[in-house]
């Protein structure tokens, strides 16, 4: 039984088969084929290069592939075609399908209509494409020629001759529209195509002031360098990133406003007032400003009146390179005059120029030494700020080190650095930016009268260089040197009016360009090396507990505060309590660490000026320190700090015999001196009954 079945089942397997293969093939194959004849062109329309459209007057229109694939109107002017429209006729002529055809070559006999009732003798529209490269078959391609007749009686459709002739098709009219399209429609606005990611350089030349020097000025030529511009021609400087991409982004967003009849006695092309030209990847595109385009011209061709921001802006005539046909376009004239004055620097304002205003270019974190040097008597020798490298027990990655001449002797010594001053130091270089370019070309007594005989200010940045880390099983010996670091130098001038100017260059180089700039150097580069030292004071080592404070009023020799602390930090008794339990509290953690608000230049003495007078030491806070000791044991040490009366409402001056400083105390440990040091006034009086 189960034999049968199984023979059964293989029997209906091998008819389904037979069925699918003899059948099922067939009638897709001539699906396929009713799918192929019912459209009009066939393979001749699958690479179309070349398409005109004419009617019984004259062609309409002409349009041709190009050699970057993009497509261009022939006819009847020369000019770039919108690409979208041109897709969209070469898509239904690729899918142009019929309702029904008829062949040709019984019209004509036994009263049959002719081609005349169709109206295809003299069609009132030919269309004629060529399809393939002419290289590669060897010389000119046949065109592919389509006879578009009459409206047909009924419903909305034309009479199309085949291409060989033997056959008429009957169309939907709307499904060749789109070859009526107005050649307004056909041609692209678009003046310039190069996207500002594509942009590798542009170039800006202006008419020559002087005609009888020539036609053509000065040509600007900016170029991307990396992640940045530069300025190439006709000086060397750095062109400004946003500003010359959003310039460029302008020039790209022109369009083409009216393409008249007639053409300036002068083409744009021959005398341009402006020639733009924008380079991308292996192409270029020049536009030519012409004249601007008369008032009366605007009348003739009934454009619309000029809207009320039309002061901003002004219609010139203009040409494309490459390209016969003259246009009209609105220029906004502040983005005119930024092309005409390239040069000069990018403030921002309308008009403003492309050049970067930022006279440094570095990165913060590149920088491993700042030199700051100062004519005599301002310093005695240069100061020097360097990176420490980072080492493996390190605590901050990103500390410095102050390198200065130590009073008293010919030899330098290395303190830590103040982190913060170090980058608001290179946060003001990196930002610093010039007001005008005062000269790329200055005569020796310019530079003289501007100060940089001696300069005020002299700043070596030392830019470290990364070096790759060298390949596995590289040797030491085998492994590359690793190339001097850059050194750049700021030289800062001062004129007779007190005028700051700037000036860029290496050690051996000076530099040429001359640039105005607004900072004040006393404050933002301070020659003194207490301006960079590191402002905290080791007064309580880390491994030290607090035992006792006393604080003691050195006019009357009495103890204003004693206390002792536990060892958890808490304050013991005391014969002499704190007033303000709070402000004890603020006063221990303003020690650990100690910080100077500022440094005075004077060196530690039993009196100094403050507030305009001479002042004595008002006040001593002595701090008993516990530090661990050998075998477990513990040992004691007493630090000093001297302390003025408050001189103002933000200042009070502290002094350390042990680390010869004098400083200005920061506001919380101010606040907490006030609060344990001030005469208490005790109780209003009680008021007297009248």
């Amino acid at each position: 039984m189960r034999t049968k079945v199984t023979l059964v089942l293989i029997f209906l397997n091998v008819a389904l088969f037979f069925f699918i293969f003899k059948f099922e093939r067939h009638w897709r194959t001539e699906a396929a084929s009713l799918e192929a004849r019912r459209r009009v062109l066939g393979p001749e329309a699958a690479d179309i290069r070349s398409l005109e459209v004419s009617s019984p007057s004259g062609p309409l229109f002409a349009l041709a592939r190009t050699r970057d694939n993009s497509w261009a109107l022939t006819k009847p002017l020369d000019w770039p075609a919108n690409l979208h429209a041109v897709s969209s006729i070469l898509h239904e002529l690729q899918l142009l399908e019929h309702e029904t055809s008829f062949p040709t070559q019984d019209l004509g006999k036994n009263n049959n209509p002719t081609l005349a009732d169709y109206g295809l003798d003299k069609p009132k529209l030919t269309v004629a494409f060529t399809s393939g490269d002419p290289a590669a078959s060897g010389g000119p391609l046949a065109p592919v020629i389509l006879r578009i007749g009459d409206t047909t009686k009924v419903g909305n459709r034309v009479y199309i001759l085949s291409p060989n002739g033997d056959r008429i098709h009957v169309v939907e009219r709307e499904k060749i529209d789109s070859l009526f399209l107005p050649v307004d429609q056909l041609r692209a606005d678009a003046l310039l195509t190069i996207p500002v990611f594509e942009a590798g350089s542009l170039s800006v030349q202006t008419a020559n002031p002087d005609p009888a020097r020539g036609t053509s000025g000065a040509r600007v030529l900016i170029r991307r360098d990396g992640p940045r511009w530069g300025i190439f021609a006709p000086i060397a400087a750095r062109a400004s990133k946003t500003q010359t991409e959003v310039t460029i982004s302008r020039l790209v967003a022109l369009r083409a406003k009216s393409f008249p009849a007639a053409s300036p006695a002068t083409l744009p092309s021959v005398a341009p007032a402006l020639r733009v030209t924008l380079e991308g990847n292996n192409r270029h595109e020049t536009l030519f400003l012409g004249e601007p385009v008369p008032a009366a011209a605007n009348a003739a061709a009934n454009n619309p009146p000029p809207s009320p921001a039309s002061s901003t802006e002004t219609e010139y005539f203009g040409q494309l390179e490459g390209r016969a046909a003259i246009f009209t376009v609105v220029v906004p004239n502040d983005l005119l005059k930024t092309l005409r004055n390239a040069t000069d620097p990018a403030t921002g304002r309308p008009g403003a120029g492309l050049r970067e205003t930022r006279i440094l270019d570095f990165e913060p974190a590149a920088v491993s030494a700042v030199t700051l040097a100062a004519p005599a008597p301002a310093a005695t020798t240069p100061i020097t700020l360097q990176r420490l490298d980072a080492a493996p027990k390190a605590p901050d990655a990103g500390a410095w080190q102050l390198v200065a001449r130590a009073a008293g002797n010919d030899g330098l010594q290395t303190v830590p650095a103040d982190r913060a001053a170090i980058e608001h130091l290179l946060g003001v270089l990196a930002e610093l930016s010039a007001q005008t370019f005062v000269s790329d070309n200055p005569s020796s007594a310019e530079l003289e009268n501007w100060g940089f005989n001696r300069p005020e200010r002299e700043i070596t940045l030392v830019l470290a260089t990364a070096v790759a880390a060298p390949a596995a099983g590289t040797t030491a010996a085998a492994a590359p040197a690793r190339p001097a670091d850059t050194r750049v130098v700021l030289r800062l001038g001062v004129d007779p009016s007190r005028k700051v100017y700037a000036r860029v260059g290496t050690p051996n180089d000076p530099g040429s360009s001359i640039y105005a700039v607004d900072v004040d150097l006393a404050r933002e580069f301070p020659v003194q090396p207490l301006a960079w030292r590191d402002r905290g004071l080791p007064f309580i080592p880390p491994n030290a507990r607090l035992a006792a404070l006393k604080l003691t009023d050195l006019t009357t020799h009495q103890p204003v505060l004693e206390v002792s602390f536990d060892a958890a930090g808490q304050p013991a008794a005391t014969p002499t309590p704190p007033r303000n339990p709070a402000a004890l509290q603020n006063l221990v953690k303003s020690l650990r660490p100690l910080r100077a608000n500022r440094f005075r230049p004077e060196p530690f003495g039993d009196k100094l000026v403050a507030g305009g007078e001479e002042r004595a030491w008002r006040y001593q806070l002595d701090a008993t320190l516990s530090l661990p000791g050998g075998a477990g044991g513990e040992q004691t040490e007493t630090k000093t700090l001297l302390f003025t009366d408050r001189v103002g409402g933000a200042e009070q001056i502290a002094g350390s015999k042990e680390f010869d400083v004098v400083f200005e105390i920061e506001q919380p440990l101010l606040d907490a001196l006030w609060s344990l040091t001030a005469r208490d006034p005790g109780p209003p009086p009680a008021e007297t009954k009248g």
